[in-house]
């Protein structure tokens, strides 16, 4: 007997990101050879420490705009887009 199962695409899944980027990817390396914990340091004196609103990590920023540069997307838009779709683009800016 043939039968489809409409409402498999909405049962939870456990899936660990770390396991969906290739090892040999070019954000895997780069985050390897690279510790982007300088760039929260150079930031911090820019940032008020007690008024305002709560940052976007800096580091994120970053690393969200050296994948644009990276992989040639040019609209700020267009690359949160990229990042949304691409697990690749998730994993490496965290």
């Amino acid at each position: 007997m043939f039968r489809t199962n409409p409402s498999r695409e909405f049962q939870p899944e456990t899936v660990n990101i770390e396991d969906l980027v290739p090892q040999d990817h070019l954000l895997r390396k780069i985050n390897e050879t690279i510790d982007f914990s300088f760039i929260a340091e150079k930031c911090r004196p820019l940032y008020c420490q007690d008024n305002g609103r709560p940052c976007i990590d800096p580091v994120m920023l970053f690393k969200m705009l050296l994948i644009g540069y990276l992989y040639g997307i040019r609209s700020e838009r267009r690359l949160i887009e990229e990042i949304r779709v691409n697990i690749a683009y998730r994993w490496f800016v965290g």
